[in-house]
């Protein structure tokens, strides 16, 4: 049931996706920049669009931007910048100063016609400081992010990972932090290799990876990928899942993720209210996916 990522990233060369980028723990934040470069370097024409500040925990708010009466977060941009800015050295790093999900929203469209001549093709958030799952998903602003992308028609997936703290864009890059990128790099390429639609309408995906040291799971070909489920089932009431590895109940994501017999990274299908997708639309992820996916032992 699992494949090389190797293999399957080889299509994805030939044609470059655009994509919007974006998180909530701010847009100097080591993970996102490192996947920013990752994400670049694969080939993919890449935009950032997060905010000024760390907005973590901030959920679906939106607000209209304002001009910052303090410095961006790690000094990255001085107190009176404008509401909407970008690195001088490269313009494709946009900071807006609000909520994560209007930071997405600009992205989409304000920033993504000037770049790409309209809609971006993919969006992309994290890699989010900490773990998103269970009763995280709804206050995470990294979520809230993909689904206002998902909810503009962008295809749109979330990746976070268990190791980190909040770093600033400028020093070396840690270890985690390439791992992650690398992953969600990965991942994201592999979709985009399964063609469009990349996703089902009105679905988007949480994504998160585990402890990465330099000891245990210190390399993207570490890892293995099990579809999982957000929420626990509720016997009786519940409906079934969609049937893989012989049963139709899907791992908990946090169970995924806390394996310690394995780098597994946990792959669950949400819906617009932040709550599990459906089977039949947990089905077409699975295929989507079914080369790199694996069951839990």
């Amino acid at each position: 049931m699992r494949a090389s990522l190797a293999c399957v990233l080889l299509p994805v060369a030939a044609q470059a996706a655009n994509i919007i980028l974006g998180n909530d723990d701010g847009w100097a934040e080591i993970n996102v920049r490192t996947l920013y470069n990752s994400l670049t370097a694969a080939g993919e024409s890449v935009v950032l669009s997060s905010p000024a500040t760390d907005k973590s925990g901030t959920g679906s708010l939106t607000a209209t931007p304002s001009a910052l009466t303090s410095a961006c977060e790690f000094n990255s941009c001085p107190a009176g910048s404008p509401a909407e800015g970008f690195n001088a050295s490269d313009t494709r790093l946009n900071y807006v100063n609000s909520y994560p999900a209007t930071a997405m929203e600009y992205g989409i469209n304000t920033l993504a016609p000037t770049f790409f001549g309209g809609a971006p093709d993919f969006a992309v958030t994290g890699v989010n400081v900490g773990v998103n799952l269970g009763i995280q998903v709804p206050f995470s602003g990294t979520v809230g992010a993909a689904v206002e992308a998902m909810n503009l028609g962008i295809p749109a997936v979330v990746f976070s990972g268990y190791t980190g703290s909040q770093t600033a864009w400028n020093v070396t890059t840690p270890l985690y932090s390439q791992v992650y990128a690398d992953l969600a790099t990965n991942i994201t390429s592999v979709l985009l290799a399964s063609g469009a639609p990349y996703l089902p309408a009105n679905v988007w995906l949480n994504v998160n990876f585990p402890a990465a040291t330099s000891t245990t799971c210190s390399s993207a070909s570490d890892y293995k990928f099990v579809l999982s489920r957000i929420w626990t089932a509720i016997p009786l009431i519940s409906a079934a899942d969609v049937e893989t590895c012989g049963s139709t109940r899907l791992p908990l994501e946090r169970t995924v993720v806390d394996t310690t017999s394995d780098c597994y990274v946990s792959i669950s299908v949400g819906d617009g209210d932040k709550l599990d997708a459906n089977a039949t639309l947990q089905g077409v992820v699975l295929e989507k996916l079914q080369s790199i996916l694996t069951c839990l032992p």
